[in-house]
């Protein structure tokens, strides 16, 4: 294929699927996302006119016990599936492991095993014409034979270089393979090849680390000759010259050079550990350092971008390039903003005459605890184009931006109107949190009505720090109950989406109130619903578990009848189905018992008041809810808003218990004396949330936990 400057660039996919050794356990990110066992997910993609797939043929899957005992089923149902819907798959063989148990990075054996399963492969399926045999071999090295985290878990030089080599001559020896029976076979040969930066003292760090970052490529390029400055490294590593020079002799130059490029990519080392959080502290051995994201430094000469590294790699190498992993473990805007900017780099890259093939948006059915590299089991979920919380794929925001560049190569949306935040001054290290959204002429805006309400602030406090331009009102600018006044502000402030937080909050106050209550809590949403039906722009409004008596006898999920409570969850029943008659592609968000760290009116405060004081916390009616924490139920509306979806959706942390089961819990977590909460008054209602759409917000433990970081810090 030629390049041509004035075509478009490929949009590709690919599946996280790295299946990872940890000591004796193993972490598989296709089981752990769900798409093990969802085939449908790749009808998704084809949806999404994504052509071209980077997937899995993972020898960890196909011989986990010995090469004569292949295990082909899975794979033979999805290759199948990818040629029927017209998808071309870029396999792959090992993603960030060391093959099965049999085998390791630190075996000498390792080339030829994997060149006798990359044989096994290209017999099976002789009409693959692309192939990644190892992803990212120096990414791998470093993190299971330099730095540890993986196995073998190894901590130093010289297993560094053997880890690197072996998974490089298994790449040439696959490819050899691959080719006696595939003679066009083309390799797809992908790392993470960010740059270094540094303050004047680790200069020379950064100086080892930027060359070290071409080792994989150097090797498969033949270019690790007897004068290459690793070269005598490689062989005090234990890796004989001969080895090195036959590399030198047949060289396995890839067909196209993959870029993984994250905002974690580009790193920045700095002396001065006390400007940095100390989980970023490390060193070489004999000096200590901070090693950072560059993008969070603000130092003359940290030259970040998706661009700089590409050219780096063209002038090195001249050979045909692909971005291979485009993602970003963000919130949803960010994450769309990531993905246009990485386009529009890649398009001007590609303007000066640089051959840049494709774009590959990464982990499409999302990752899991990448966060902690695969370290811990905390099920924290980046999201991708497609959602899997919960068993069920849905698409995301991100699926819009995927559809629209593949077919059209543009893309709108009114977030990307401002900038990403490694873009704005709230990204360096020291800064303090942004007390208001960008300053952007022009740019589109959210409309949040409450503004004297804990809810509507804490919309208002996460879209300033999610960059998110909008407007907060109160009743004086907007009265929702009011069509002329909701007419007004439309016209006004003409946004993009309207975020209803207004309502009558005292639900005790509404037995004998409640013309008031439902004035706020039903006509208003549904003045609000009509006039944006006429707009047709996007209404997110919330509901309440007391629209449910708690006598179900489980818990309630969004297709269950409403039979209301009281007086307050019959206003916000009657709300619901007057918003989604007049607006069915609003959103209404029930939840439950939302606590947060930034007021002082929630439940768990005035707990933690009268404990702190050697006080008793008295319980009327212990009914069982499903207590949801105000910052992860603002970030996931604000996502869904993004997505464009609509409905009745149920938002509440994952975890059901007791008030006072749960007052006990935030007690003893805070150290305090839960034997001071007392039930004064005993009830079997349950209101528990479950979701049948999929649960978007963490386990409440995790919730907890934060919440009294954050309450001691805000």
């Amino acid at each position: 294929m030629s390049f041509d400057k004035r075509s478009p660039v490929a949009i590709w996919g690919g599946f996280e699927c790295t299946v990872a050794r940890l000591r004796d356990d193993y972490r598989d990110q296709l089981l752990e996302t769900g798409h093990l066992h969802r085939v449908s997910d790749l009808d998704l993609v084809g949806d999404l006119g994504i052509r071209t797939l980077r997937y899995p043929v993972l020898w960890e899957h196909v011989a986990p016990e010995a090469l004569d005992a292949p295990q082909w089923d899975w794979h033979d149902q999805r290759l199948s599936h990818l040629r029927q819907i017209g998808i071309t798959p870029i396999v792959g063989l090992v993603h960030h492991g060391g093959g099965p148990r049999y085998t390791s990075l630190l075996d000498p054996a390792f080339p030829d095993l994997l060149a006798r399963y990359a044989a096994m492969v290209a017999a099976r399926y002789p009409w693959v014409t692309m192939f990644t045999p190892v992803n990212e071999p120096l990414t791998t090295a470093r993190f299971s034979c330099l730095y540890g985290h993986w196995y073998p878990h190894a901590r130093d030089v010289k297993s560094f270089l053997r880890a690197v080599f072996y998974q490089v001559r298994g790449t040439a020896q696959a490819m050899k393979a691959i080719r006696c029976v595939i003679p066009g076979a083309q390799l797809v040969q992908t790392e993470d090849l960010g740059k270094t930066f540094a303050s004047a003292p680790l200069q020379h760090q950064a100086d080892y680390e930027n060359v070290r970052r071409w080792l994989s490529l150097d090797l498969l390029c033949g270019r690790v000759t007897s004068d290459h400055s690793w070269f005598r490294a490689f062989t005090d590593a234990g890796i004989e010259e001969r080895a090195l020079l036959e590399m030198v002799g047949e060289p396995t130059e890839p067909n196209i050079v993959g870029v993984n490029y994250y905002l974690s990519s580009d790193r920045y080392l700095d002396h001065r550990l006390c400007r940095y959080p100390e989980a970023s502290h490390g060193g070489n051995g004999y000096q200590a350092y901070a090693d950072v994201e560059a993008a969070r430094v603000n130092e003359p000469g940290n030259t970040c971008g998706l661009e700089m590294r590409l050219g780096e790699v063209w002038e090195r190498y001249g050979l045909p390039l692909a971005v291979t992993e485009a993602h970003n473990g963000c919130t949803r805007e960010e994450q769309i903003r990531w993905l246009v900017e990485c386009h529009s780099r890649i398009e001007a890259t590609r303007s000066a005459g640089i051959d840049v093939r494709a774009m590959t948006i990464w982990a499409l059915a999302g990752l899991v605890d990448w966060n902690s590299l695969l370290a811990r089991r905390d099920e924290h979920y980046e999201s991708g184009a497609i959602e899997v919380r919960g068993g069920k794929a849905r698409r995301t925001g991100l699926a819009a931006v995927v559809q629209s560049l593949a077919k059209t190569g543009a893309y709108d949306h009114p977030v990307i109107d401002a900038p990403g935040w490694w873009h704005r001054e709230m990204r360096f290290f020291g800064s303090v949190k942004p007390i208001s959204a960008p300053t952007v002429v022009g740019a589109r805006r959210l409309l949040i009505t409450g503004a004297n309400g804990t809810l509507g602030r804490a919309f208002s406090r996460l879209c300033h720090l999610r960059g998110l331009p909008h407007e907060l009102t109160g009743r004086v600018e907007l009265d929702i109950a009011d069509a002329g006044s909701v007419e007004r502000a439309l016209e006004r402030y003409r946004p993009w989406a309207v975020i209803n937080t207004a309502g009558y909050v005292r639900v005790s106050d509404a037995q004998r109130e409640p013309d008031r209550c439902h004035r706020e809590n039903a006509a208003g949403p549904e003045t609000l619903a009509q006039a944006a039906a006429i707009r047709r722009i996007p209404l997110l409004t919330f509901s309440s578990d007391m629209v449910f008596d708690g006598r179900l006898g489980r818990a309630y999920t969004e297709d269950d009848a409403t039979c209301p409570m009281n007086v307050y969850g019959s206003s916000k029943a009657i709300a619901e189905c007057r918003v989604l008659a007049a607006w069915p592609q609003a959103i209404v968000v029930r939840t439950s018992a939302f606590f947060g760290p930034w007021d002082q009116y929630n439940f768990i405060h005035k707990m933690l008041t009268l404990l702190q004081a050697g006080q008793p916390f008295v319980i009327d009616g212990d009914r069982r809810v499903t207590p949801t924490y105000l910052p992860d139920l603002v970030h996931r509306a604000l996502d869904l808003t993004i997505d464009g979806e609509a409905g009745i959706w149920h938002l509440a942390n994952q975890g059901a218990l007791h008030w006072s089961e749960f007052a006990r819990q935030v007690a003893t977590c805070a150290g305090l004396d839960s034997n001071l909460v007392v039930v004064n008054e005993n009830t079997m209602a349950s209101t528990e949330l479950a979701s049948q759409r999929g649960p978007l917000l963490p386990p409440l433990n995790t919730a907890i936990d934060r919440y009294l970081h954050e309450r001691d810090v805000a």
